[in-house]
């Protein structure tokens, strides 16, 4: 029993039957309480009205005689002799006990109350099953608004959770009816005339929706950014494969062949960081967090890039005093390490130097990467975290993803990447981690 409406339906009507069974059973007893003090109150009255009487006369007596009435009225002497009965004396009391009480007599119960007056004893008696009868016939009926209330009290219960559950129906329809293939399958649900406590949950579902919707967006802008960077790498090949064909002499096959060694390996960096920019991402599955040394880190990296930094005559310098541990993916922080100090190897000027410092302060670990190169200019560094953005767009040296990676890696890690002017005159670059 899943569904809301069925469990308040249940739960409304189970409420429903138990107060009006609590009810019914109150004014049950109530009303025979009622009919009886009142069938006392009769009896009494009917006694005292016949104390002073000198005779009861025989209309009088018919009267009291009534089978409706179902009364029995005796009178005695004081010596205890009958001297008036309204019904034959078959299976009639035959004592007296001033006041009310309760007899029986050859097996029927009678309820009495019996008055002294004027040498005499009037008793006026009652069949305790037709008080019972009647009591009941009076209890019964007011109790049975109750049974036809009821049914009606629950039929309205459904009404009534119907309509208030309507609004949620609204909307899982809206839900229900998005077509994937539809531009607006990720608008926001509508919001109209939902109650209070369901508002939080579709609050909660219409930003998941805009989350993924800029998921999406981001997700096609990236196919589409990649689409068009990897059709220049491939163009080239295609160009340099000809060449090589077409290459009359070793020199030239030669010179095509670098060539084209040259461009298998810039699609190959850029397919690497494809691949590492995806894996970066927030959708992506995550990764074990690890304690990872990042003092020794900065060191493989370094050595690493060295190949490349003696090709354009860069000094790499690495000020990591102490060993500073961190939270995180081991591999995505290298990656995070990689780019950025290859970005500096790459884009600084040749002779050029890159210090690479991871410091500890009171709250945080720090990670700089910074040059002596010609350094970006404010507009600039804004936009240097944008995927595929170069500040040279005829450079084909770079794809434009290396701070791109650096963020996003930065990001799963809850750390924050910025650039600012270096002291040595070009680029710093600072990671920011939460000391663990």
């Amino acid at each position: 029993m899943n569904s809301i409406r069925t469990r308040l339906l249940v739960l409304l009507v189970a409420l429903i039957v138990l107060v009006a069974t609590a009810v019914g059973a109150i004014t049950y007893r109530n009303v025979l309480r009622e009919v009886a003090s009142l069938f006392d109150y009769q009896l009494q009255q009917m006694a005292l009205s016949l104390r002073d009487q000198g005779e009861i006369v025989p209309r009088d007596a018919a009267s009291l005689a009534d089978p409706e009435l179902d009364l029995v009225v005796q009178v005695w002497t004081e010596d205890g002799r009958t001297v008036y009965a309204s019904r034959e004396p078959q299976a009639l009391p035959t004592r007296a006990v001033l006041g009310f009480a309760d007899v029986q007599v050859q097996g029927t119960a009678w309820r009495t109350f019996s008055v002294l007056g004027r040498q005499r004893v009037i008793q006026v008696a009652q069949p305790q099953a037709t008080r019972e009868v009647r009591a009941t016939e009076a209890a019964l009926r007011s109790i049975a608004p109750l049974l036809l209330l009821a049914p009606l009290l629950a039929l309205a219960a459904a009404a009534v959770v119907t309509l208030s559950l309507r609004s949620l129906s609204r909307v899982a329809r809206a839900a229900r009816e998005r077509d994937a293939g539809d531009p607006d399958s990720l608008a926001p649900l509508p919001l109209e005339g939902l109650p209070d406590e369901a508002a939080p949950l579709v609050h909660a579902l219409n930003a998941l929706l805009q989350r993924l919707a800029v998921a999406f967006d981001a997700q096609r802008s990236f196919v589409a950014d990649a689409a068009h960077e990897l059709r220049s790498p491939l163009t080239a090949l295609r160009l340099q494969l000809g060449l090589l064909r077409s290459a009359q002499d070793d020199t030239g096959r030669s010179e095509a062949q670098a060539a084209l060694a040259a461009g298998i390996e810039r699609s190959a960096r850029l397919v690497e960081q494809l691949l590492t920019l995806a894996r970066s991402e927030p959708g992506a599955s995550a990764a074990s967090q690890d304690s990872v040394e990042l003092a020794g880190l900065a060191r493989e990296v370094l050595a690493d890039t060295a190949a490349l930094a003696h090709s354009r005559e860069t000094r790499l310098e690495l000020q990591a005093p102490t060993p500073m541990p961190v939270m995180g993916d081991r591999a995505a922080l290298a990656a995070l390490l990689r780019n950025l100090v290859d970005n500096a190897v790459r884009y600084a000027p040749p002779r050029s130097r890159v210090v690479v410092s991871v410091m500890r302060d009171v709250q945080a670990v720090r990670l700089t990467v910074e040059d002596s190169g010609a350094g970006l200019g404010e507009a600039d560094r804004a936009r240097a975290f944008d995927r595929f953005w170069r500040r040279d767009p005829g450079n084909q040296a770079g794809s434009g993803l290396g701070l791109a990676i650096a963020r996003s890696v930065a990001e799963r890690h809850r750390a924050t990447v910025s650039l600012d002017a270096s002291p040595l005159g070009g680029l710093r670059a600072t990671v920011v981690f939460a000391a663990p």
